[in-house]
C-alpha cells in the first residue's frame, strides 16, 4: 500500500522528524514506525482469526498512532475508541465488532465483562521481543484499513468499513488537490473515534507531516488551548467549523498567534459565510476550504476554495467539486437522475465509497448499490447542483450532524424512551442561521416523585450519560401531557419543530 510505504519511506530517510505531538509527549517517524512494527509482531503471535478487527482504546496519544500502524502492518483492521465514549456503548461496538483484541493506550483501566475479549496495555507490547514483520502481511485493497462506529437507528452502533483502497483514493486527493504536502504541520481536532480525524492524520503522514493534537483538557480550558496553539506553528488547520467558531471568540485568534497557517480544511458541517469571513479578515495569508462527505464514502469527497467572490455571491456556500475518481449524482424519490437546480438525495459514486456496515447485511443493501458498474452509497443528503457546484441542502431523514458528530435522532429517542422515566419522546434539531445549534427533546414523563422538572431533567441525563457520549443528549428538555399526531398515527413531527420554535 502507497500510504503505508510513504510513513515507511520517511522512516527510513527522516527519522527524526516529528511525526505526532500531544502536549508534552511525542514520537518520530522512526520511532512510529519501529514500534509499530513491534505491535504488528505482537499481533501476529497472538491467535487472532485472519482480519479480524482490534479495537484501540484511548485519547490523543501517540500510541493511538502506533497500534493503528501495527495492527494494518499485521492484517488487522483497527476500531479506534475514544475514552470519551460510555462503557456501555463500547460493550456493544465488541458484540457488534466481534472483536476478541481490544489495546488499551489510555492510562485508564478499560473492563470488558466479555472473557473471551483479550484486554492487552502498552507496557506488555512494550515488553515483547519481536521480529521483523514483512508488507506482506499488510493490509492491502479491498481489505478493510479501519472501522468507525457512527450512531444508528436502532440503538446500536453501525461499524463503517474503509478499506485500504478507499482510503489510498482519499489521501492521494488531499496530498494532489490541496496545499497541504511538504511536511507541514497539521492541526488534530478531532477525536480518533470521528473520522474527520482521518482527514489531518493520513495525509499528514503521507507527505512527512507533523501532526499536533487538541486534548479535551486542552478544550476545557481555553487559556491552555491558546498557549499551546502559539506553540504549534500550525500551518494546516483541520476542524469542524464549529470548532473554529469557538476560538473566533477569543480576539487574540489570528495570524499573530498562528502566523504560519495557510490553509483551513473544514468538514463534519456546515460552514456559515459569517465564520468563513472572519477567518479571512484575521488570517488573511491563508486559503480557507469548505468539503463535504459522509464517513461511508471516506470522510471528504468534494471541496471548494472559498473565495471572496464566493462569499460575495453566495448566502450559503457551496460544498464544492467532485474529486476527480468520483461522481456526484442526484437522485429524485423515483431514483431518476435530475437536472441542475433541482433539490434530490446526493449519491456518491467512487472508488472510496465503503464496502458497507460490518456484520449488518440488511443495513448495507439499503444504502449502498453498484452504479454503472461502480460501488455507490446513498447518502440520505438533499442537495442540489448549480454552475457546477453542489449545494448541501440537510438531512433526507432524521440523521443530522451537531457539531461535527453525526447521528440519528432514532438513536437518542431509544435511549431516552428506555429511561424509567419517561413514557414517550421526541428529540428535534433547532436551528440558527442554517445550522443546528442544539437538540431538544419533548418528553411525556412517566410518574415520578421529583418536585421540579429540572430535578427530572438531571436523572434523565444521569441515565443517559451510562449509555451516550455527551454530543448526543440533548441541551434542553420540557415535559408535555401529549404529543401532537399525524392522520396515520405517526408523531407529527412538523408541529413538534413548530412548537419547539415558539
Amino acid at each position: 500500500m502507497k500510504l503505508l510505504s510513504n510513513i515507511k519511506k520517511m522512516a527510513d530517510t527522516k527519522p527524526e522528524t516529528l511525526a505526532f505531538v500531544s502536549q508534552d509527549q511525542t514520537i518520530n517517524y522512526g520511532e512510529l514506525w519501529k514500534r509499530a512494527e513491534q505491535t504488528a509482531s505482537f499481533i501476529l503471535n497472538t491467535e487472532l482469526k485472519p482480519l479480524s478487527p482490534i479495537l484501540i482504546y484511548g485519547h490523543m496519544e501517540p500510541e493511538m498512532l502506533v497500534a493503528f500502524l501495527g495492527s494494518v502492518r499485521a492484517g488487522h483492521p483497527y476500531i479506534p475508541v475514544d475514552t470519551s465514549i460510555p462503557l456501555e456503548r463500547i460493550a456493544k461496538i465488541i458484540e457488534s465488532s466481534k472483536t476478541k483484541l481490544v489495546i488499551n493506550v489510555s492510562k485508564d483501566t478499560l473492563l470488558v465483562e466479555d472473557t473471551s475479549v483479550q484486554v492487552v496495555n502498552v507496557s506488555e507490547i512494550k515488553n515483547h521481543s519481536f521480529l521483523p514483520v514483512t508488507m506482506d502481511t499488510w493490509v492491502r485493497e479491498d481489505e478493510t484499513f479501519y472501522i468507525i462506529y457512527t450512531s444508528g437507528s436502532t440503538g446500536n452502533p453501525k461499524g463503517v468499513q474503509i478499506s485500504a483502497d478507499n482510503l489510498q483514493s482519499f489521501v492521494d486527493w488531499m496530498v494532489e488537490d490541496f496545499p497541504i504536502s511538504g511536511g507541514l504541520r497539521f492541526l488534530n481536532q478531532a477525536p480518533f473515534s470521528f473520522d474527520l480525524s482521518v482527514m489531518d492524520l493520513y495525509p499528514a503522514l503521507a507527505s512527512g507531516g507533523t501532526i499536533w493534537a487538541i486534548t479535551k483538557e486542552m478544550i476545557a480550558k481555553p487559556k491552555i488551548l491558546f498557549e499551546e496553539l502559539k506553540k504549534s506553528n500550525t500551518q494546516v488547520w483541520t476542524s469542524t467549523p464549529s470548532f473554529a467558531q469557538m476560538c473566533l471568540m477569543d480576539p487574540s485568534y489570528n495570524q499573530e498567534l498562528l502566523p504560519e497557517l495557510s490553509v483551513f480544511l473544514f468538514c463534519g458541517e456546515i460552514l456559515p459565510v459569517s465564520v468563513c469571513k472572519q477567518l479571512k479578515e484575521r488570517f488573511p495569508k491563508a486559503k480557507v476550504f469548505n468539503t463535504y462527505g459522509p464517513t461511508e464514502a471516506t470522510v471528504a469527497v468534494t471541496s471548494v476554495e472559498v473565495t471572496e467572490e464566493i462569499l460575495q455571491e453566495y448566502q450559503t456556500l457551496p460544498v464544492g467539486k467532485a474529486k476527480g475518481d468520483t461522481q456526484i449524482v442526484l437522485l429524485d424519490e423515483n431514483q431518476k437522475q435530475i437536472l441542475d437546480d433541482e433539490k434530490g438525495e446526493i449519491i456518491i459514486v467512487g472508488p472510496s465509497v465503503s464496502k458497507g456496515y460490518l456484520g449488518q447485511k440488511e443495513q448495507t443493501e439499503k444504502a449502498f448499490f453498484m452504479y454503472n458498474g461502480v460501488q455507490a452509497y446513498r447518502t440520505g443528503d438533499a442537495g442540489y447542483m448549480k454552475q457546477g457546484q453542489l449545494f448541501y441542502k440537510g438531512r433526507m431523514d432524521f440523521q443530522i450532524k451537531l457539531h461535527g458528530y453525526r447521528m440519528e435522532l432514532e438513536e437518542i429517542e431509544y435511549h431516552i424512551a428506555k429511561s424509567k422515566y419517561v413514557k414517550s419522546a421526541v428529540v428535534v434539531p433547532v436551528y440558527q442561521n442554517d445550522k443546528i445549534d442544539y437538540l431538544s427533546v419533548l418528553i411525556i414523563p412517566a410518574e415520578h416523585n421529583f418536585e421540579k422538572e429540572y430535578q427530572l431533567t438531571g436523572a434523565i441525563k444521569k441515565e443517559l450519560a451510562e449509555e451516550l457520549p455527551a454530543y448526543m443528549i440533548p441541551r434542553k428538555f420540557s415535559y408535555h401531557a401529549e404529543l401532537p399526531i399525524t392522520p396515520n398515527g405517526k408523531v407529527d413531527r412538523k408541529q413538534i419543530r413548530e412548537k419547539v420554535l415558539l
